[in-house]
Order: structure tokens, then sequence, then C-alpha cells
């Protein structure tokens, strides 16, 4: 509903002014976003019906050996705190579209949209190594409070859709594309929305954040065209899909092994963002092109003729 209204907005502003060529830009990005959401829901629906044992127990397990429920962190932002969070939850897709044109000020954008193409590309695949749907979906009016049962696969219809987030690393994509003061400071408020929103909406465990964070990293460094970091952080997500679906005894027997590998993953994210703030744009073009700075040449170093037309 809001990408719709979005879209209509969209197209008012571009009739207003005709000769500008980025508006234009915004509707056509906001038909694909659109179409692309579209696509997705008819690919989860296949997956759907091809994965129909789901693993949100066994997700809802991890949580509880982390000492974490995403039940009663979602208990506690119900009532008032459910409406902006809520909206913070849709507004995932004109962030998308606003970051595009952010990034574009910058001559970022393409790097941006690389960034998109690589996250929504990989997501269905992790969606399909581990399928979960959410505790809304698994656990239905009983999801606050989801019954104590023992991690098994359970069978239900549902797109899944939950491990890794793909809305948290997104969000994360956001803070790691972010300059500046003001838009750092933004990224980072809708990023915490964004978590807070997974988790009150039932969307998501709060394992499901945990591997989003890698994810989110993955899909950044892709678009930064730095393949080798990239591939490292989609190591991780994947890792945490194959540890789950086929470790998962070993996993609950050994909680502390859950926690720290959720703090490494954890750490390693925000030494991410740690590194992309520190880099100004020279150096971030240089390491994505995977050259340094040209050094600059003193005076005494240049020839005479250069020296005295200087």
């Amino acid at each position: 509903m809001i990408g719709l209204l979005a879209l209509f907005l969209a197209l008012v502003w571009m009739l207003r002014d005709e000769k500008d060529k980025t508006r234009p830009l915004l509707v056509f990005a906001l038909v694909l976003n659109l179409c692309y959401g579209w696509l997705l829901s008819v690919v989860m629906g296949k997956e759907d019906g091809l994965l129909p044992w789901k693993y949100d127990l066994f997700l809802l397990q991890l949580d509880a050996s982390l000492g974490i429920s995403a039940g009663s962190i979602a208990l506690s932002l119900q009532g008032f705190w459910r409406i902006p969070l809520n909206v913070t939850y849709q507004l995932m897709v004109p962030m998308m579209i606003c970051w595009y044109f952010v990034t574009r000020n910058r001559n970022r954008s393409g790097s941006l949209v690389l960034a998109y193409v690589a996250e929504l590309a990989m997501g269905p695949l992790l969606y399909a190594m581990l399928p979960a749907c959410g505790p809304a979906y698994a656990f239905g009016s009983n999801w606050l409070d989801p019954p104590p049962a023992t991690a098994h696969l359970i069978r239900f219809s549902g797109m899944p859709n939950a491990f890794p987030s793909l809305h948290l690393g997104t969000a994360m994509v956001f803070v790691l594309y972010a300059e500046g003061k003001l838009w750092r400071g933004i990224s980072l408020a809708f990023f915490i929305g964004t978590a807070l929103a997974t988790i009150s909406t039932g969307e998501h465990y709060f394992i499901d954040l945990v591997a989003g964070l890698a994810f989110g990293s993955f899909a950044a460094n892709a678009g930064y065209r730095r393949f080798r970091s990239a591939l490292f952080y989609l190591g991780i997500a994947v890792s945490w899909s194959a540890a789950i679906r086929f470790a998962f005894p070993f996993l609950l027997a050994h909680p502390g092994v859950v926690g720290s590998c959720a703090a490494l993953t954890g750490a390693l994210a925000i030494l991410a963002v740690l590194r992309e703030w520190r880099l100004d744009p020279h150096r971030r073009l240089s390491a994505r092109l995977g050259d340094s700075p040209m050094p600059q040449a003193s005076p005494s170093q240049m020839p005479l003729s250069e020296a005295h037309a200087d």
C-alpha cells in the first residue's frame, strides 16, 4: 500500500516538471521495485510448494539458547509502539528509492544498485536453504507466547522468507552507504527501527537478525565490487544456514558456541561499518578499483619546466 502511494506521488511529481530528467528515473525505479516484489512473491510461492517443511522451531530454540525471546521483545513493543514500527517495516521500498537518490549525488548510485541486485538475487537462495516463515506465520495467534516444543520440522503453507532477515540486511546496506553525520544518523535510526519492527510484527526471530547483519555486509561489499570481502560475509550467512540445518543438535548442546558465533557476527558487522565510515570518497573508489591513490609529486620532484609552469 505504501509502495503504491509512493508511486502515485512520484507520478504527480514527475508530471509537474517534464523537463527534469531525474524524475522519470524515480518513477521507473518504483515500478521496477514493485514488479520485483510481485516476482519475489511468485518465487516464494513456488518455494513454499516445493519446501512445505519449515525450520521455525529450530530458530525458536536457537533464540532460547541465546536467552532471547522474540515474543517477549515483541510483547513489550505492542500498543503505542506497534503503529510507528509497523510503518517503519513498510517503508523499506521508499527508503531504497530514497537512498538511491542520496547516493546519486555522490556518484555511487550504480554501486548501490549492484548491492540491491546482489541482495535480492541471493536472498531467495538462502531462504530455500533454510525455509522458515517467522513466528506470526508458524504459531498464529499464539506467536507472542508460543507453546514449548522440541525442535522438529513443521509442515504448513507460508512463504519461506525469515532466515536471514532481508529487511535488516537492507537497512545494513543503508548504514554502509551513508556519508556525513546527518545521513549516518538517519541510517542508524532506520536500522534500529527496522530491527525492532521485524520483531514486533512477528516477521522474524532474533537469530534471523544476526544472520541479516552478515548478509547486508555481503551485499554492500558486492556493490563496492570488493568481491573477496563479499564472499567472506556471504560465507558467514551461508555457514549459519548450514549449521542450523545440518548441525543443529551440536548447536543446541553447546549454547556457548551459538552465543560466541552470534557475538562474532555482530562484531564483524560493526567493524565493517567502522571501516566504511573511515574511508574518504577517494580512498573508497581506490579500494573498489583495487588500486591505491597516486601520490602527488612535490615541486622538487617535478621536471624543471613543469615547476616553472606552476
